[in-house]
């Protein structure tokens, strides 16, 4: 009996420590997510499954590029995904189709859409980013009110992997 009670313990004990390690990876490591919505078409596509990484951005700042999940800012209960355009400092406008960053041309090789509504010239306050879908007429992003420039605190992570569908699984540019 007492050899049936250590056996016991000591299951219980590694299915603990499992969870343990489990809670410590999705709060502070990885995620899953389901993307919801065709804002980053071509991109992303609603219902696909992406991996985040919720690392780098504790040590280092997002980039221009950098396709992330943030704390949608209206309500923070809500995530959404996006791409970083513009990160503090930057002036971004958005000109006859065209993105500038700084004064300079940008090529946008993910943009989905060909016409864009023009966007008056803005600077990037600090730890903030502005973002946008790649699905630009389809997109909730800086361009709107209730989203504006993203603060720091309300990005959850960087997508690095797709893992569905299974014929795109791989990284995400």
């Amino acid at each position: 009996m007492r050899i049936l009670t250590k056996e016991i313990f000591a299951v219980v004990k590694s299915i603990a420590f499992s969870l343990l390690i489990a809670i410590f990876i999705v709060n502070f490591v990885l995620q899953i997510v389901t993307v919801s919505g065709e804002s980053m078409v071509p991109t992303v596509q609603n219902n696909d499954k992406l991996i985040i990484e919720k690392v780098s951005y504790r040590i280092t700042d997002a980039k221009r590029n950098d396709i992330v999940v943030i704390k949608y800012p209206a309500d923070i209960s809500q995530r959404i995904i996006k791409r970083v355009i513009a990160v503090a400092g930057d002036k971004v406008k958005i000109n006859n189709n065209i993105l500038y960053i700084n004064g300079k041309i940008i090529n946008e090789y993910y943009k989905n859409e060909n016409f864009m509504k023009d966007y008056d010239e803005v600077m990037v306050p600090q730890d903030s980013i502005f973002v946008l879908g790649d699905n630009r007429n389809f997109s909730k992003d800086s361009r709107s009110s209730d989203i504006g420039f993203v603060k720091l605190n309300l990005l959850e992570g960087k997508a690095v992997i797709r893992l569905y569908p299974f014929n795109k699984m791989g990284g995400i540019r």
